[in-house]
């Protein structure tokens, strides 16, 4: 793995020799915020050696280097998912490789499902922690001491500098901001009554298919990260009617432009 992270991050410095310090990952219909992005540098994943595409509708498969609040950034448009059958390597490739290029700090964003009945579609939720239902963990196998130890902590993943930092973009914006602790599952199925139930009660307030694998290999490589969920729609079983791939993206859609004015000024405070 070291070696196509090695060479995947070399062929990034051949094409744009500064790799920002701060890189954010954009979730399901967030890709806007890349659009955003003054003096841009746009490379195709498919032109990174070994790195893989998503195929998701709502994710594009694209690495944008641009400026906002007077700081350069590395936006990942896209990100590939456990469910799309790719291991959870393969899901964390481009987190080790912007972590490798100079990387320090991370954001990970995503749309989630409402879990906690006080959130509604078009809440902005910053991650407090999360919950590992995946069945699995990106550490698992060799570990190479060049990335991170053996056995990384995880007491707080979410940095209470960036939560702050959110908390007082919010204030300064007007924007209501949600605090939570996020479940990740591996999908592709939506989860069920039940399960909704379940996540309820061991104290989950937001669902999603993605975001933890990465917060656990930036962690393990040193990254400072922060969290933030776009609650989308409201979980199984909370409404009367089937959940749908296509309400997730209209909501994203509809939250964009406070979303953007979040993460420009987070962007200005770190």
């Amino acid at each position: 793995m070291k070696k196509s992270v090695e060479e995947a991050a070399e062929s990034l410095r051949t094409r744009t020799p500064d790799i920002p310090g701060t890189a954010i990952v954009l979730g399901s219909g967030l890709g806007a915020f890349a659009s955003s992005l003054a003096n841009a540098v746009s490379i195709d994943y498919a032109d990174i050696p070994h790195w893989p595409a998503s195929k998701v509708v709502g994710h594009e498969s694209r690495l944008v280097i641009g400026e906002t609040q007077g700081r350069r950034i590395a936006a990942l448009s896209g990100r590939v998912h456990f469910y799309e059958g790719y291991d959870l390597t393969a899901v964390t490739f481009g987190v080790r490789v912007l972590a490798l290029s100079g990387a320090k700090t991370l954001i990970l964003t995503n749309a989630a499902g409402g879990v906690n009945l006080a959130l509604t579609p078009g809440t902005l939720m910053v991650i407090d922690d999360h919950i590992n239902l995946m069945g699995s963990n990106p550490l698992i196998g060799p570990n190479d001491e060049g990335f991170g130890p053996r056995f990384p902590d995880m007491t707080a993943v979410y940095s209470p500098r960036l939560r702050k930092a959110a908390d007082d973009t919010a204030t300064e914006l007007g924007l209501a901001l949600a605090h939570g602790i996020y479940a990740a599952c591996h999908g592709p199925s939506y989860e069920t009554p039940a399960e909704i139930r379940y996540l309820r009660t061991i104290g989950a307030d937001a669902v999603g298919m993605s975001t933890v694998p990465e917060a656990i290999v930036a962690r393990h490589m040193g990254l400072e990260v922060l969290g933030i969920s776009c609650i989308t729609n409201m979980a199984a079983g909370v409404l009367p009617r089937p959940l749908d791939h296509e309400e997730v993206l209209e909501t994203a859609r509809h939250v964009r432009h406070r979303f953007i004015s979040l993460l420009q000024g987070i962007m200005s405070r770190i």
